[in-house]
């Protein structure tokens, strides 16, 4: 139930009010906690995968490349998160819709990057860039593509991004990579922090209510962080080198074109973009209980696409809006987007700050590998809970169970296209781009009344 003692019920429902100051900036601030880690940990994962060592200053990529991942992630999320609550023309909800590094992109972008180090980074950062000037021109038919994803193909969606990285997870909180050589993998030095995560993190999901419950995650990573402190696994030698603050670098790692990489981000923004509209429509229905207009859900999707091409300008990730701070505002009541701005401005002033980053990465992998299991693990449920509005005739588990086999059979063994080009081997080798593109096209072209 909403808090009175903000304002009427009307005016909480208004997303041009703005609460007293001081219940505002807790408010805002509460907004940030509640994406905090879920904003930083694609931006860890990706530094990770193109070569750059985690708390370590060592080869071409180290620790300051790190932390500046880590810095633009927060930078950027705040410049796009002001661009849907203050808006500029047509761009921008002008609803309280928090934006941040989407994990949706993440098992395109692996690959894109594996062990390429800042050539990987280049291309990826020109893909996320023409990714998000796409992305910016699906705000003009977003309404008329809606229904070519149902619940079964974006369920089905969703459900194989999480099953992507479910493996990132476990290779996080066994100690990181295999191929590594790191000597205690998967040992009980390793697995103890990630396990008192993931317990703490159940527990006060479970047990605990209000904003705690919303922030389980992140309570959970301090508590295996004070863990991992106790037994010598936490290092501050890099945090005394990161200065106060950093501008970001526009091209920092380089421009170059991958066509695989540009259709890729091209694809996942149409995902992206219809997340978004689900968000958009939760956030109405939640906070004002109503639907969301097609002017906001327009603004909404060019917000998201412009946050994203001016985030990879400077060597950031894609952005889209955050379903868990839709959530909270449901739980608060509260609908001002003013509310939503401060939390913003806060991110910003963060994001120019290199010590926050480099505190970021003093977080032991295996620490950070308990959270991000529990948080696949909940991208996987939501592709799930989607699922739940599927009508399960004989069609519908055609569709689904062949893109599903072809998806995660290539997930599960890449080796199997190791004869076609690089551009099909990126594309294809998480599996999500082929059992996407298989559901859409079976669920146009296969006739409903099949099943009679």
């Amino acid at each position: 139930m909403a808090d009175t003692s903000l304002g009427t019920a009307e005016q909480l429902r208004d997303p041009n009010y703005t609460p007293p100051l001081a219940k505002a900036v807790p408010l805002g601030i509460q907004h940030v906690l509640a994406m905090f880690v879920s904003n930083v940990t694609p931006a860890i994962i990706i530094a990770g995968a193109a070569g750059i060592g985690f708390g370590s200053d060592q080869g071409a990529l180290g620790f300051p490349d790190m932390t500046y991942m880590i810095q633009m992630s927060i930078l950027f999320a705040g410049i796009a998160t002001l661009l849907q609550t203050i808006g500029m023309g047509p761009i921008g909800a002008r609803l309280p819709i928090v934006q941040g590094t989407s994990f949706a992109f993440v098992p395109i972008m692996i690959p894109a990057v594996a062990g390429l180090g800042v050539n990987g980074l280049a291309g990826l950062m020109t893909g996320v860039m023409i990714g998000g000037m796409f992305h910016f021109c699906l705000g003009f038919v977003v309404g008329r593509i809606r229904y070519a994803l149902p619940p079964l193909v974006t369920g089905l969606i969703v459900l194989m991004i999480g099953l992507a990285l479910v493996e990132v997870g476990v290779q996080y909180a066994a100690g990181g990579v295999p191929k590594m050589g790191t000597p205690d993998f998967g040992s009980l030095a390793m697995w103890g922090p990630a396990l008192v995560v993931i317990v703490v993190t159940l527990a006060i999901k479970f047990f605990a209510r209000g904003f705690a419950a919303v922030a389980a995650v992140l309570i959970g990573i301090i508590a295996g962080y004070v863990v991992a402190l106790l037994m010598g696994q936490v290092s501050f030698g890099n945090l005394a080198k990161a200065s106060y603050f950093a501008p970001p670098i526009p091209f920092k790692w380089g421009f170059e074109f991958n066509f695989a990489i540009v259709l890729g981000m091209c694809f996942m923004a149409i995902v992206s973009a219809i997340e978004t509209v689900g968000d958009t429509s939760g956030i109405t229905k939640g906070g004002a209980g109503r639907e969301a207009t097609d002017k906001e859900i327009e603004g909404a999707t060019f917000a998201d696409g412009l946050g994203t091409a001016i985030a990879g300008v400077f060597g950031s990730l894609p952005n889209t809006s955050f379903s868990q701070n839709v959530g909270l505002i449901a739980m608060t009541g509260v609908m001002s987007r003013h509310v939503v701005t401060i939390g913003a401005l806060f991110l910003i002033v963060c994001g120019f700050i290199p010590k926050i980053g480099a505190l970021i990465n003093t977080i032991p992998i295996n620490v950070l590998g308990g959270g991000v299991i529990v948080m696949f693990g909940m991208v996987c449920a939501a592709g799930v809970n989607m699922l739940s509005d599927v009508n399960w005739n004989r069609r519908n588990m055609v569709i689904f169970a062949t893109a599903l086999s072809v998806g995660f059979g290539l997930q599960l063994v890449p080796e199997a296209l190791q004869h076609v080009g690089k551009t099909a081997q990126i594309l294809l080798t998480s599996g999500l781009l082929p059992a996407a593109a298989i559901a859409i096209v079976l669920n146009l072209v296969l006739p409903e009344n099949l099943d009679d």
